[in-house]
């Protein structure tokens, strides 16, 4: 049998690992646009130079050099075709499949504002060649501004410190960081960038652009009717998935590739999984994905059924963070803060169970509370503070002295 699966991402190489481990004698065809496998949580890192692209390869294995793997490069989808099951870059027929993963990944959204579409100069970042771009044109630019402080935005701006540039950040939301972490955890990362010399301007609006009329961007121009001079522009405002070469394909789309609890599509014998399913954006998500779609697609039933997604990991300037589930609390939520030097701990209680948890500077124990949160137990009736609840306040002794778990 052969699958084909396009992509080569981290769900991509997961899905590899998995047929070739339950279908040795199977054929494995990947087709991708990408011409090198890397890791996009270092693109930062190629871009200040720290690494170089062979660096930040994710595979520690030769598993697309094996005998049944076949890897197509640099090739760009436009269309599949759901009946043959088969790919094509323009009218040039790619490659078949008897099944298919989708594994496509999502791409960096360009707002439609002034000259961001078209410039010479401006960039988004998702994919190694953005980041090739990005380093190419900071060798010669002096002031940068970045539209979006989330996590993509300041890894981009941490990138650019290290090469020495003048950095103006510009944010729609009132903090950084808004979907990672609640106000006070953002700040303590605004304060570290602010040192440096990074400006944030918080709760504005890109409205428009000025450009040398040779297809540069000079100046980018916020809602407050202020312009900042720059001579490159980095948008990091988010992703969307890459699903534009499924049209007429048969396979539904929303926002996403719909699947269903085993990642099949719409079409029999083709499967999604990673960003462009729409399930998750993170990383050990879409290997598990990838995984359990290698598993159907292989012959054995296995349902993916960890669709928690709401986990943050963030470290700058040397201060780890991490977010579990909600940030922000709603109405009737019990929110209980612990804070000391270096220390930030937040736990959001709902209906007795945490909802959500937010720990930064030491990060210890998160997968104790991602254990709690993701099965909603209760915390409120063990008769102690929330702090010093550990997996010791669930376990009890049978009578022949054995543990037990007594959620």
């Amino acid at each position: 049998m052969k699958h084909l699966i396009i992509g080569a991402g981290a769900a991509a190489v997961s899905a590899v690992r998995r047929i070739l481990k339950e279908k040795p004698e199977d054929t494995v065809v990947i087709v991708s646009q990408d011409e090198e496998v890397y890791s996009r949580c270092m693109l930062h890192k190629f871009i200040s130079g720290e690494r170089d692209a062979p660096s930040i390869n994710f595979i520690n294995d030769d598993i697309f050099a094996h005998k049944n793997v076949q890897w197509i490069k640099g090739k760009t989808i436009t269309r599949l075709d759901g009946a043959t099951k088969t790919v094509y870059a323009g009218d040039e027929k790619i490659a078949s499949g008897d099944t298919v993963l989708i594994a496509t990944g999502s791409n960096s959204v360009t707002p439609p504002i002034g000259e961001l579409k078209t410039a010479k100069n401006a960039f988004g970042l998702r994919h190694l060649s953005d980041a090739r771009a990005i380093a190419g044109s900071a060798k010669s630019a002096k002031e940068v501004v970045i539209i979006g402080a989330g996590l993509v935005g300041l890894d981009a701006a941490y990138a650019l410190l290290e090469l020495g540039k003048k950095l103006t950040i510009i944010e729609m939301a009132p903090t950084a960081l808004a979907i990672n972490l609640d106000a006070h955890g953002a700040e303590a990362y605004q304060k570290l960038f602010e040192a440096k010399g990074v400006t944030f301007h918080l709760a504005r609006k890109v409205v428009n652009t000025k450009g040398d009329g040779a297809g540069n961007i000079t100046g980018v121009e916020m809602d407050n009717g202020v312009t900042v001079p720059c001579d490159m522009v980095v948008m990091a405002v988010g992703v969307r998935a890459a699903i534009a070469f499924l049209e007429g394909s048969g396979v539904k789309t929303e926002r996403a590739v719909v699947v269903d609890d085993y990642l099949a599509t719409s079409v029999p014998g083709i499967y999604a999984a990673g960003d462009v399913a729409g399930l998750s954006g993170i990383w050990p998500n879409a290997q598990k994905q990838g995984e359990m779609a290698a598993y159907n697609m292989t012959g054995t039933k296995w349902a993916y059924d960890d669709r928690f997604a709401i986990k943050n990991t963030i470290n700058f300037f040397g201060l780890p963070s991490l977010s579990l589930g909600a940030i922000n609390p709603q109405e009737g939520d019990t929110v209980l803060v612990k804070e000391d030097r270096g220390n930030y701990r937040k736990i959001i209680l709902r209906d007795g169970a945490p909802a959500g948890v937010i720990l930064q500077g030491e990060i210890g124990g998160s997968g104790f509370w991602l254990h709690l949160i993701k099965n909603k137990i209760r915390i409120d009736k063990l008769g102690k503070s929330p702090w010093k609840v550990t997996y010791a306040d669930f376990f009890g002794l049978e009578a022949n002295g054995e543990y037990k778990y007594v959620v």
